[in-house]
């Protein structure tokens, strides 16, 4: 005999349950709030995620990261001009709302807060980074190798730098709330790409 059907969607389940842990964190997200957010109960809560909270929280990280990821990806491979597009990711990192200062970057966040209790959850955002990390790099090496950008530094170190650099840049958010701070901050840092 087959059991009930499931009546929701666990992508969307996925999304609603991100937008808590992004603002509450893991540790201070209860149960009670995921389940509200989804709109499911118990029962069908643990059918879909069986190992609770936990396992919830660790497709929340490998969703948001793919997605995140591949919306990087799609506007590379559109853009004119790869490294112009780059430095516009960047720049766009000043422009947002005060919200998304506070709440910091949702991967860098995860690293942060669990990567000492949950290898799985470190080992996710870590490939994010490292994805994002190769990526830059293979546009710094295209850049230099058409003429693009100036500099003859190591692309990999360059693309180190620009992972830092993002990973900075959410964390200086939640201190300075003035774009026009920020962005020069960036621009600083761009000028390496040059």
């Amino acid at each position: 005999m087959a059991g009930r059907p499931k009546i929701f969607n666990e992508q969307e389940a996925v999304e609603k349950a991100t937008q808590i842990f992004w603002d509450k964190c893991y540790d201070t997200a209860s149960a009670d709030e995921l389940l509200n957010a989804i709109g499911i109960g118990k029962g069908s809560f643990y059918l879909a995620f069986k190992g609770g909270k936990q396992e919830l929280y660790i497709r929340s990280i490998e969703q948001f990261s793919n997605a995140f990821y591949q919306k990087l990806l799609k506007g590379v491979a559109a853009a004119d001009h790869e490294i112009e597009f780059i430095r516009q990711f960047f720049l766009s990192l000043s422009d947002t709302s005060d919200t998304d200062k506070l709440k910091g970057c949702y991967l860098g966040n995860a690293l942060v807060q669990l990567s000492d209790k949950d290898e799985n959850v470190k080992e996710i955002a870590a490939q994010f980074l490292k994805n994002m990390q190769q990526l830059f790099m293979q546009v710094i090496q295209k850049a230099q190798s058409e003429g693009g950008i100036k500099s003859k530094e190591d692309p990999e170190i360059l693309a180190w730098h620009l992972s830092n650099l993002w990973n900075g840049i959410h964390v200086t958010k939640r201190m300075e709330k003035n774009p026009k701070i920020l962005r020069t901050m960036i621009e600083l840092n761009l000028k390496l790409l040059e």
